[in-house]
């Protein structure tokens, strides 16, 4: 009775659920190793919601003004890099902040690494110094990817010790509840900058794979306070082609600088461009068109 009552319970379906379970078990991908990429970078990550992992190299080194203003490295000089697991290795992702004359030899060492660079251009216009802004790709073994960007920003005066603890945050002089009201959602403080993120509503497919806002693909928006009121705005639109025309008029309209309109990636699908933007005014009225501008996009508010 009992092998009976065994291959009543097989029939029933006993066996395709075990089999489920076994199959869950073995395509769950293994835990990526940060510890080993966060002592290959010199540095502890952030772990985002959808698990990839963020490292920020702002450029602290650098002195640049623009119309004026002393651009904070939260502003427009954060270099970063962040890995998407991928089975058992990962996905690298970033944009590095560079001189000119740092250019080439990092580019060189990248390119040794395995690393592939999909990009290099300017985000601003007439800043003193000048800057370049490398975005660059890889696949493969976290660590080992993460060592050859290491030695690459090696090549340049990125500062590479771990970051000191954050101090306490202090209030920002703007109005954020007024911003963040015409924004449509609530910024976060950073650095002494106010910064908003919009991931696009559609699904960025890279190399078969999804490329969620942490990995670069959101629209980015930051604002600096300057005083009475005022701000300096700088970041990136992220657009499909038929968004590229409707947002630089509004830009434009709002009296502000386009200053790159450019890819960061290769291959991509849908395709998406990159618009960069700059202006120093009251910080409200600079929020009423750039959410104007955000209007004209397909974004997750």
């Amino acid at each position: 009775m009992r092998s009976i009552s065994i291959v009543r319970s097989l029939s029933l379906g006993v066996v395709p659920s075990l089999f489920s379970i076994a199959s869950a078990s073995i395509a769950q991908p293994r835990a990526a190793n940060w510890a080993a990429v966060d002592q290959a970078l010199g540095r502890a990550g952030a772990t985002q919601p959808d698990g990839v992992r963020r490292y920020g190299f702002p450029r602290s080194d650098l002195h640049v003004v623009l119309d004026g203003v002393t651009i904070k490295p939260a502003l427009a000089l954060g270099g970063w890099v962040a890995f998407q697991p991928m089975g058992n290795n990962s996905e690298v992702m970033g944009d590095l902040v560079l001189t000119p004359q740092e250019v080439n030899p990092v580019m060189s060492e990248l390119l040794k690494g395995g690393l592939h660079v999909t990009a290099v251009h300017n985000h601003l216009l007439r800043s003193s110094p000048e800057t370049i802004y490398m975005h660059v790709e890889g696949h493969g073994d976290p660590a080992k990817l993460a060592s050859s960007i290491h030695a690459a920003l090696a090549l340049s005066h990125t500062p590479l010790a771990a970051p000191p603890a954050a101090a306490p945050s202090t209030a920002l002089d703007l109005d954020t509840a007024a911003v963040d009201r015409i924004m449509g959602k609530a910024g976060k403080a950073n650095g002494g900058v106010y910064q908003f993120s919009f991931p696009r509503a559609e699904t960025i497919m890279q190399d078969g794979m999804a490329e969620p806002a942490p990995m670069g693909t959101g629209t980015g928006i930051n604002f600096q306070p300057i005083g009475g009121g005022r701000a300096a705005v700088t970041g990136d639109f992220v657009l499909l082609g038929s968004e590229i025309d409707p947002v630089m008029r509004e830009l434009r309209g709002h009296g502000m600088d386009v200053t790159a309109l450019h890819s960061h990636m290769i291959g991509e699908t849908p395709t998406i461009y990159f618009m960069h933007f700059w202006a120093v005014g009251p910080a409200s009225a600079l929020a009423t068109g750039l959410r104007a501008a955000l209007d004209r996009t397909n974004v997750k508010h």
